[in-house]
């Protein structure tokens, strides 16, 4: 075989592999990979929760008027929580609460957050993952204060003299981020894009 044979022959070859590349870097991902990393299930209980609480994101004084009342100020990476006490279970509608990020005079839903006393025996969720918040005392302007029981609770806020609220042990919690890009992920309990409203 000559040289020129060996050259040509290997010229085919590598406009073979180039094509077959080029095919399989055009072709759409298959439904069963699109699948594996969002569950089906998933994106329609994401869809559901969106349609119910499109009306809060920049719309605070109506989640207010639906029951929600504030529970935190600002926590930082976070945001300001703003819980409504007639909510119970799980239901991916009606989130038990809804955080917020704030500047100036705008308000903007970041997540969703449910909470239990103790891990649901099975995710709400797929793939969800949790937090946990400490036992502790909420006054009516949003201060807080640690506390293991509730007898430990001053009956007004030490920071602000606001009325005590109620009090809570220790919480197991579930973010969503639905509402504000997070980097560490969609039930990451914190969200680093949100530092930019940790000034209030």
């Amino acid at each position: 075989m000559t040289r020129g044979m060996l050259r040509a022959g290997l010229i085919a070859v590598l406009a073979a592999v180039a094509i077959a590349a080029t095919s399989a870097a055009a072709a759409p991902p298959s439904r069963s990979v699109a699948s594996a990393q969002v569950p089906a299930t998933l994106v329609s209980q994401l869809a559901q929760a969106r349609l119910a609480t499109a009306k809060y994101v920049s719309n605070l004084n109506l989640a207010k008027e639906d029951g929600y009342g504030i529970i935190t100020r600002m926590i930082p990476n976070m945001g300001y929580h703003f819980l409504n006490s007639k909510v119970k279970g799980f239901n991916v509608t009606k989130p038990a609460i809804l955080v917020y990020e704030h500047r100036g005079s705008s308000w903007q839903l970041g997540a969703l957050e449910w909470v239990w006393t103790a891990k649901p025996a099975k995710p709400p969720l797929p793939g969800a993952k949790y937090g946990s918040f400490g036992a502790g005392c909420h006054y009516t302007d949003g201060t807080y204060v640690p506390a293991a029981a509730q007898d430990q609770c001053p009956k007004t806020s030490p920071q602000t003299g606001a009325a005590f609220n109620f009090w809570h042990p220790l919480l197991i919690t579930m973010h969503v981020w639905l509402w504000y890009p997070n980097p560490s992920g969609l039930f990451a309990s914190t969200n680093p894009l949100a530092a930019a409203f940790n000034a209030g």
